[in-house]
């Protein structure tokens, strides 16, 4: 057996990429982004930094949340475009998040100043004002990266939205492109979601929203909602 084995590493060997530093490195990127990316029903990444919490610096981490919902939301750059929209949107319907037992955490790579500075700016000079939830400062980026939306040779992360649930286990990912902003109704909605499913146990079908329908998870059970609906 052992000398079949020998007799075959010619051929192993023809079969092989040669190595060279360009294959190593792009291997090493490939099997540490589908390795290590986040994933749905997985525990969410821990994360430790300094965000700006109620006009102060603050130290915050993800298990001081536990037993709440948490929407991560990362976005570019401050003082630029689309971003203080979605920011300020998020702000405005903070009560309703709350209302859900989920907080809000705003995170990308500038540092807690500049956030402070944004954060003192009039919204009408495109700032952000004061917000009712921190925005953390990601500056050496590896929380973008633990969270797999950074952009490596832009520096910066992409639109990220990541609801953890109060076990600390990713429920929901989406990803936006850097020029499409997000939807707060759309995160809410999935909080909605994801508490009717763990309560009920039935399951939500296309464009449920709180009070519609939902389907019995079983064959017999089911037909009581195809049969209402079509």
């Amino acid at each position: 057996m052992f000398s079949s084995i020998i007799r075959q590493i010619p051929k192993l060997a023809r079969l092989s990429t040669p190595l060279n530093k360009s294959n190593v490195i792009s291997r090493t990127i490939s099997l540490t982004s589908s390795v290590l990316a986040p994933r749905v029903q997985q525990p969410a990444p821990d994360f430790c930094g300094t965000a700006v919490v109620n006009g102060d610096f603050k130290t915050i981490q993800l298990s001081d949340y536990k037993g709440k919902y948490v929407v991560l939301v990362f976005y570019p750059l401050d003082f630029t475009f689309v971003c203080p929209t979605e920011l300020i949107a998020l702000d405005e319907r903070i009560a309703d998040f709350k209302a859900l037992n989920t907080e809000v955490i705003g995170c990308s790579i500038d540092s807690h100043f500049t956030h402070l500075g944004w954060m003192n700016t009039e919204r009408s000079k495109g700032g952000l004002g004061p917000l009712r939830y921190p925005l953390l400062s990601d500056i050496n980026k590896q929380i973008a990266r633990d969270y797999d939306v950074l952009l490596e040779n832009e520096g910066i992360a992409l639109r990220g939205l990541f609801i953890i649930d109060p076990k600390g286990i990713l429920r929901q990912i989406t990803v936006n492109d850097l020029p499409i902003g997000r939807s707060v109704d759309e995160a809410l909605r999935l909080i909605e979601a994801l508490q009717f499913v763990e309560k009920h146990g039935e399951v939500c079908p296309a464009n449920w929203k709180k009070g519609g329908k939902t389907i019995k998870p079983d064959p017999k059970g089911s037909q009581e909602y195809f049969k209402s609906n079509n």
